[in-house]
């Protein structure tokens, strides 16, 4: 079994598809290569695959079976085992959880699955695989019933081992130094666990980094506050919890920037459409306000310079500062050209708005004189 936190692919595809009546035997979902391969197991007439997993569950060998297999062997033992795990897991763990998260359609079927959805399903399945093939020492008679008592601890525990290997805290608790820095405040204590939960999920929110609109929901029922519970004011209040987790850089580093990075990186199957505002906006390599950084630095740069060469003509400061920073600033203002319009604020807007506030000009004044050396005549 591979890491299950790749994208999934559906079995049907390259598979003659075929439905089977209604309330009649379900098709097995998962596409097994393993019927005819060569070992002890599966190997030749005789007993099915599936009949002689029961058989060594019967006879209280199939953890041992599984421990000294070989890899064919292994592989084909998995395969029967989840042929036999599979509908008790959609039975009872994914239909209720679907259920739950008000995916009706996902609690159809496994073909009615949404692809995260799917996900989930097939580390859940894989999890009880291998909690089974680990820990079935005894005698087992009634298989299924043996994996439904099992089924809550095998996905907990493949949950929380699937948390470790991405590096987030298998357990997501919130520090007491945490709760300290957010003042105890219900709300935000609540979001930072859910934080530490969301960076060690394989889940993406879009084209977002946390899924701001379903933690605005939950804000609305924590603080009764529904006309404020806006994605934009959780946006803030994420912030704020970063802010406080920063105070801690080793922390911060190992629990929520490490797992968080190892996310994939979501993309958009639809192209990107003409409107007031795209659907989706192309993944930009590096710091995004890089670009606006570097250029306001060439801007700056570029005034001090002009105004040097006016001042060595004689000229007073006071005079040519404004017209300086108007005619520099004031210019086409390329980095933010490939952004929709007012989707950030004007990064040189802030300084030639200075220049109508006398007390904002006359700190731009002294500030100038600092950098270039004129005293106050």
């Amino acid at each position: 079994m591979g890491v299950s936190d790749e994208a999934t692919q559906r079995l049907e595809y390259g598979y003659a598809r075929v439905r089977a009546p209604q309330n009649g035997p379900q098709a097995g979902v998962y596409a097994s290569r393993t019927a005819n391969v060569v070992g002890t197991f599966g190997r030749g007439p005789g007993p099915t695959r599936g009949q002689q997993l029961r058989d060594l569950a019967r006879c209280g060998r199939l953890a041992e079976a599984a421990a000294a297999a070989g890899p064919a062997e292994r592989t084909a033992l998995t395969g029967a085992a989840y042929e036999v795990v599979w509908p008790i897991v959609f039975a009872r763990v994914t239909r209720r959880m679907e259920v739950s998260r008000g995916h009706t359609g996902c609690a159809a079927g496994v073909d009615r699955l949404a692809d995260d959805c799917l996900d989930r399903f097939h580390d859940d399945v894989e999890a009880v695989v291998e909690d089974l093939l680990a820990h079935a020492r005894q005698p087992i008679l009634n298989l299924e019933g043996w994996i439904a008592g099992r089924l809550n601890a095998a996905t907990v525990d493949g949950h929380r081992r699937r948390r470790g290997e991405r590096g987030a805290l298998q357990r997501p608790r919130l520090p007491g130094w945490l709760a300290d820095d957010l003042g105890h405040d219900r709300w935000l204590t609540t979001l930072a666990t859910q934080m530490l939960v969301w960076v060690g999920v394989s889940g993406t929110a879009g084209n977002q980094t946390w899924p701001l609109e379903v933690w605005a929901q939950d804000r609305a029922r924590c603080t009764g506050d529904w006309f404020g519970s806006e994605p934009v004011v959780v946006a803030q209040e994420v912030e704020t919890v970063l802010a406080a987790m920063r105070r801690r850089p080793q922390w911060y580093e190992a629990y929520v920037e490490r797992p968080l990075g190892r996310k994939q990186t979501a993309v958009s199957a639809l192209p990107i459409e003409d409107g007031p505002r795209p659907t989706a906006a192309p993944l930009e390599l590096g710091d995004p306000y890089a670009k606006v950084e570097a250029e306001m630095s060439r801007l700056a740069a570029d005034a001090v310079g002009a105004i040097r060469q006016r001042l060595a003509k004689g000229e007073r400061i006071d005079a040519i500062v404004v017209d300086v920073i108007r005619t520099v600033f004031g210019g086409p203002f390329t980095p933010t050209i490939d952004r929709a319009p007012h989707d950030v604020a004007d990064p040189v807007g802030g300084v030639t708005g200075a220049l109508t506030d006398q007390v904002r000009l006359n700190r731009i004044v002294a500030t100038v004189r600092d950098i270039v050396g004129e005293r106050e005549g």
